[in-house]
Order: C-alpha cells, then structure tokens, then sequence
C-alpha cells in the first residue's frame, strides 16, 4: 500500500507538471445504457494510469419520507458485509488491490466512488467486490448498530455547534414539509428509530439500475468502460425509477429566527428558496451572484462587512441547485455586539445589487474569475467525475463542460439585474441568528 501511495503522488506531480506546460483540453463525453438500463457517462484520461468510477443513486436524503437519516444510514452500511464477506475482509480485499472505496449521501444523491489502478488485475476483482456491495449488502445487527452510534456521536456534537444548530433551523425555515427540510444525517430520535428492515426496504427501492447512473473517468478505451460499467451493474435488479419530488413552496412572509447559545460570535444565516439544476437562469444567477457574494475578499459582500467595517472575518452567499429548488444563502460569524449592524449592512448590500445590479467593470472582472478558473475545476479525474456525476443525474447537456465558459460570457448587466429581482424577493427573507443575545 505505501508503494501505490507513492506512486499515486507521483502521478499527481506529473499531472500537475502537465498541466502547467500544456494547453487544458475540455473533457468529450461519451455516454450509454447497460443492458439493464443504468446511464453510463464516460471521460476517457489516459495520462494516468488510474480509474475513477462513480455510481450514483437517486436515493439521496430527499428519499427518507418520515424517517430521516434513513438514506445516510443505507450508504454507509454498504462497505460493512455483503455476500457472505465481514466489513474488515471487504477493506482489507480493496486495501490489496490498492484501491479507495467512499460513500457519500446528500439531499439529492447516494454515491459510492471507486478509485483504482487501471491494470487489469487490481481494476477487475475491486470492480466485482463493488458490484456485490451495492446488490447484496449484508445490513447485518451488529454494523447497523455500530452506525447507528456513528451517527449519533456526530449530532450530540452538532448539538453543540452553533453553525449546525444554524443551518438546520434555516432549512427548516425555508423549506417546511418538503423532504429538502431535513438534512442527511437525521435527528437522534429518528436515527434510533431506524431499524434493519427499514434499510432493506429502502436499498431494495432504490439501490436498482432504474434509479442510478455510473460515471467513469480513467485510462480505459470505451469496448473496456463498457465492460466496466456491465460489471458494475450486473447485480443490480431493474427496478424503476424514483418518483418526481414536489416542488418547493416559495415563502408567504420574511421570519426571524433566534436561537440562544453561549458564544462570543452570532452565527448568521439569510436566504430563501432559489433555483432547481437546470434553471435557465442559472449562469446569470451564478455570475451575479460572483460578484455579490461568492468570490470572496473582493466581493460586495465582503468589502461592505468586512474591508469598510470589519464586523466578519468571512461572509459570502450561494446558490445550491438541487432536483428542485435549493437554497439561496447569505451566511457570516459576527460579534454579538455587531449583529443588529451586521444584518443591516447584508440586507442593504443585497437590496442595493438587486436594484441596481453591478458594474461594467465588476461583471468583466467577474467572467475573468470565473472563465480563467475553470480550467483548474476540471484539472483531475477527481473533479472531471464530479461533473460527470452532475451532468448524468440532473440530465444537463453532454456539451456542458465545452459551452460553461460561453454561458457565463453571455450574461449581461441587464440579464443580472432581471433575474436577480424575479428570483430573490427581500422581503421575504428567512433570517436565522445563532448566539448570545437576539438582535
């Protein structure tokens, strides 16, 4: 294992120094249906000797119904036993062959990653050992218990993190009854009600070919992707798709929300419902937003908090796309003493860029930012397969990765400030305040 780990750094220094030397070519996608239905995306990168893999279920947190953290728990007992082998044998089995195995679950998507050698004798048995995972996972008592307190250990401590405490009043707020109001990792009342035949349930409705896609990014022609991605779905029943989410109901009226805790610093979190993947405004959203809030120290944000009165160390606002609508958020740590004129000011900033949207200059500077920085978003297999994810699940178009830097380049100031003030009204605002006096 210390010998594929050297290695392994030494490929990422011989990317780095490629890339540093040679013009970066946009990633072609090449994308297909195994034969039991599971959309198949594909990047071939042959400079390394290395295979990224993905499969991703639409089986995220959204999924869990009136059982929250359901979806988290499913994920993470995948790699704990599966046809008849013991959670050590499975990481000892991939350690061998010098691979990584990872899980992850957000609001939207249940993803196992695969990472290997592209050579055929470590690549192939990693590939069947993740297929028997995903079909046949053990969900044994003692693993289902042991994840459990996992799970609980990580929200005892949430309980005492006032950025936690924050973002799950805040998606509360903005979201209500939707699925979206509750994040992966549950409550500990809900988690210590989950039981075995609620995962089995649960894997067996959405962990099938139907409801996943596989990307794939690495040292292979297609005729070897193919028989990769065959490998990878051939344990998996057909089953079907899962169900549309319901829309996100857009907010009646502004609420604050303060939530007391001891601490020095007010956790701040403003926003509302934004935008679903796919929105046609999104590249007009996005690059406003480069300037209002998401690109950092010469934000507007940031040099109306911070450069000119120096109440945050840190302030920024997002856009976070999902299957339907996600949320837009203004989030910053300020002083308690500071809060009341820390609201103010974001208020303003924000009021002020929707009336009046940016610059000349800063929306030129902006399409610099973002198109300059691109080429180091797609740099690695790791970030290409991130993409591919996205594009897959979210049905984006295969030409993505080629026309972003021209969908930012088209975005004009009247664009911005015409989008801006149909998808955000301030007036209804969620504002939710975490610390020791409410403002």
């Amino acid at each position: 294992m210390k010998a594929f780990t050297h290695f392994f750094g030494s490929c990422l220094l011989l990317s780095g120094l490629l890339l540093s030397h040679f013009a970066f070519a946009i990633p072609t996608i090449q994308h297909w249906q195994t034969d039991n239905g599971v959309r198949v995306y594909f990047v071939p990168a042959p400079d390394l000797p290395m295979v990224d893999v993905e499969v991703v279920f639409d089986a995220g947190s959204a999924r869990d119904a009136n059982k929250p953290g359901l979806a988290q728990l499913t994920n993470s007992l995948l790699s704990e036993g599966a046809g008849g082998h013991s959670a050590d044998y499975i990481a000892e089995h991939f350690d061998n062959l010098g691979a990584e195995l990872d899980n992850t679950v957000s609001s939207d998507m249940a993803t196992v990653s695969l990472r290997s050698l592209s050579e055929s004798q470590l690549l192939q048995p990693a590939l069947e050992m993740l297929a028997l995972l995903l079909a046949k996972p053990a969900f044994g008592k003692t693993s289902l218990e042991r994840i459990q307190q996992q799970m609980f250990t990580i929200l005892k401590y949430q309980q005492q993190s006032p950025d936690d405490i924050g973002k799950k009043a805040f998606y509360r707020a903005i979201f209500g009854t939707h699925p979206y109001a509750t994040l992966p990792e549950g409550t500990l009342e809900s988690v210590a009600a989950l039981t075995r035949d609620d995962v089995k349930a649960f894997h067996a409705r959405y962990y099938v070919a139907q409801n996943a896609i596989i990307t794939i990014v690495g040292a292979l022609d297609k005729k070897a992707a193919e028989k990769l991605a065959n490998t990878v779905a051939s344990q998996l029943s057909v089953g079907k798709v899962a169900p549309l989410l319901p829309p996100v109901a857009q907010l009646n009226e502004a609420k604050s929300i303060h939530i007391a805790h001891p601490s020095k610093q007010t956790h701040i979190f403003i926003g509302q419902p934004g935008v679903i993947r796919g929105d046609p405004d999104y590249f007009t959203l996005y690059t406003g937003n480069y300037i209002l809030g998401g690109s950092g120290l010469v934000s507007n944000l940031a040099k109306e908090i911070r450069e000119k009165r120096g109440l945050a160390y840190s302030v920024y606002s997002y856009f976070s796309p999902r299957r339907v609508a996600g949320p837009f958020l203004a989030n910053l740590e300020t002083r308690n003493e500071n809060t009341t004129q820390a609201l103010q000011v974001v208020r303003e900033t924000m009021r002020d860029f929707i009336e009046k949207g940016p610059s000349e200059d800063k929306l030129k500077k902006a399409k610099q930012g973002i198109t300059g920085r691109f080429p180091l978003r797609i740099k690695s297999n790791s970030n290409i397969i991130g993409y591919l994810s996205m594009i897959g699940f979210y049905n984006l178009p295969l030409d993505y990765l080629h026309t972003f830097n021209d969908n930012v380049e088209a975005v004009t100031l009247e664009m911005i400030k015409d989008a801006f003030k149909r998808r955000l009204n301030l007036d209804k605002l969620v504002t939710v305040t975490v610390g020791d006096k409410n403002p």
